[in-house]
C-alpha cells in the first residue's frame, strides 16, 4: 500500500453544548493539526498516490472557512456537537466533494488536538 501524506493546522472557536464535555461546554479556542493521508494499492498512470500540489491547495481551501473562526457561527455546524471526531469527518466529507471522480483510494483525516490527543475518520473515495 502506498501512500502520501500533507498536513496543515487551524485556530478554531467552539463550545461543545452538553454537560458531558464538562469545562468544554464554554466557549474555548483549540489550536489543531490536520492530516490528510492518501492511500492505495497502485501507483496511478503517473507513478503517483495523488498530486500532493493538489492535494495541498484542497487542504488550504478547506482550512481557509474554518482558521480563525467559531465554528459554533457556522452554519455547517449549527446545532452540531463539534467533536474532533465529527470535524475530521467533515473534513473528510469536503475533501470528497473536491475529489469526486479524481481519487480512488482511501483517505484519512487525523486531527491533532495535542501531542497526547487525537482523533481520527478513514474511508475509501472512488473515482
Amino acid at each position: 500500500m502506498y501512500s502520501v501524506s500533507v498536513s496543515g493546522h487551524i485556530f478554531i472557536a467552539h463550545s461543545l453544548k452538553n454537560e458531558a464535555f464538562g469545562p468544554a461546554a464554554r466557549l474555548h479556542g483549540a489550536t489543531l493539526v490536520l492530516e490528510a493521508e492518501f492511500s492505495r494499492p497502485e501507483l496511478d498512470k503517473y507513478n503517483t498516490v495523488i498530486d500532493i500540489a493538489e492535494a495541498l491547495r484542497i487542504l488550504r481551501e478547506i482550512t481557509q472557512t474554518l482558521d480563525y473562526r467559531n465554528l459554533d457561527d457556522l452554519e455547517p455546524f449549527k446545532g452540531k456537537l463539534t467533536t474532533i471526531e465529527y470535524l475530521a469527518s467533515y473534513i473528510h466529507g469536503e475533501f470528497r466533494k473536491r475529489l469526486a471522480g479524481r481519487f480512488n483510494g482511501l483517505l484519512k483525516i487525523t486531527l491533532r488536538e495535542s501531542p497526547q490527543a487525537w482523533a481520527s475518520y478513514a474511508a475509501a473515495l472512488r473515482a
